[in-house]
């Protein structure tokens, strides 16, 4: 019977595409930070780009739809496989659904002059076409438990196209339905994969380290209160959100979560920074929960869209990163630890979270907080690019730095 290992050694074309993994995260450190690069010229008036969509949307698009959905695409491409026994998708298959991934990139950030509905198809290409091969993983492997991950991706996808909808109709789509959506699909998808890995991953580490106290196991009946006093949150600020009753259940969802993250024993995982940066990234969900209920509580406490960042770039940012150094080392045949680049490279993102939140709170500093927060960014993903890129594109395993 043809496996995953056999499928994969029977490709003889270039290794990026041998694996789900390689090109999808490989591309989305790129992309993060060349487009942050982009973000920065444009905030200095230095460019200005012929973009689909006016400079903040584009901005707001690009690191939620086009950054995450290459991580989530490259992590669910591996995944899959091993939740459904099914085999891989490799190959020049891989490879074109990873062009038309590059190709929404290019649509969005030079379509100024194509019409709306062309910009829109040409992105959501993609999101549509993952889905479909996602769900028919799923629903051919008989891998019915994770449906809600195809849900969670229908979700992301809808909310794209609602954020084209918005844009297209000259709406501030940087504020509006199809960010909330597509924002509110990503911290679920944290909530729900993260909740089981993290705990999972944790688990497996402690075991071999000796007694002690291990993680709460996952989906528990309080996992489940939690992960539903979320939802119930994201739909309240999706439909509401600046009315005092989103900010309760944010700040509800946000309590609970915090709860939910202190039985995963993550307080004895801080001599592997491979594992506790996974701790520190889902903490950052309650943290922008907690956040965000206090800014639509007390407006201007630190602005909403430095609150909100605490989820974009803090939850999504940390929490993407964390997943793709470790299923990249692990998929690699390296040992699981984090060394000096990768350890780097997490403390350039935890900087860019904490300078952008302060640009909020000093907004007479904003613009050179806003630049160091930029500059964290642009190291902590050119830096993944740097240290991880050679064991992406090639097979053997080698040195790392």
């Amino acid at each position: 019977m043809t496996s995953t290992a056999s499928r994969m050694r029977a490709w003889t074309g270039p290794a990026i595409l041998s694996y789900g993994f390689r090109p999808f995260f490989l591309g989305a450190a790129v992309w993060a930070a060349l487009a942050m690069v982009l973000w920065l010229a444009m905030l200095a008036g230095q460019i200005t780009l012929p973009a689909a969509f006016d400079p903040f949307a584009w901005h707001a698009h690009e690191f939620l739809y086009g950054y995450l959905g290459a991580v989530v695409a490259g992590f669910l491409f591996t995944a899959v496989p091993n939740w459904t026994g099914r085999l891989p998708i490799v190959g020049w298959r891989l490879g074109a659904l990873a062009l038309v991934w590059v190709a929404g990139r290019l649509a969005v950030t030079v379509g100024a002059g194509w019409p709306a509905w062309l910009v829109a198809a040409v992105d959501l290409a993609f999101p549509v076409i993952f889905a479909l091969a996602i769900g028919r993983e799923i629903v051919v492997g008989r891998n019915w438990r994770n449906l809600i991950v195809l849900g969670m991706l229908a979700v992301f996808a809808l909310g794209n196209a609602i954020f084209h909808w918005e844009a297209a109709q000259g709406e501030s789509a940087a504020q509006g339905y199809g960010l909330r959506l597509g924002l509110g699909a990503g911290i679920m998808m944290i909530a729900v994969i993260g909740g089981r890995i993290v705990p999972s991953f944790t688990r497996n580490w402690l075991v071999k380290r000796g007694p002690g106290r291990l993680p709460v196991p996952p989906m528990q009946a309080f996992d489940k209160t939690a992960l539903t006093g979320l939802l119930a949150a994201l739909l309240l600020w999706l439909v509401l959100p600046e009315h005092p009753l989103a900010a309760v259940a944010l700040a509800v969802a946000g309590g609970l979560h915090l709860v939910r993250l202190a039985r995963w024993a993550g307080d004895r995982t801080l001599a592997e920074p491979l594992l506790a940066v996974l701790h520190l990234g889902y903490a950052l969900l309650p943290l922008g929960a907690l956040a965000m209920a206090v800014e639509i509580l007390l407006p201007d406490a630190f602005g909403m869209a430095a609150a909100q960042h605490l989820w974009m770039a803090g939850a999504i940012g940390l929490m993407t990163l964390a997943v793709m150094t470790r299923a990249t080392l692990g998929h690699t045949g390296q040992e699981l630890t984090a060394r000096t680049g990768t350890v780097l490279i997490y403390g350039a993102l935890l900087v860019s979270v904490l300078f952008r939140l302060a640009a909020g709170l000093w907004p007479g500093l904003s613009s050179p907080l806003l630049t160091v927060a930029g500059l964290g960014w642009i190291v902590a993903f050119g830096g993944f690019a740097v240290v991880y890129g050679a064991l992406l594109v090639r097979l053997a395993p080698g040195k790392r730095l």
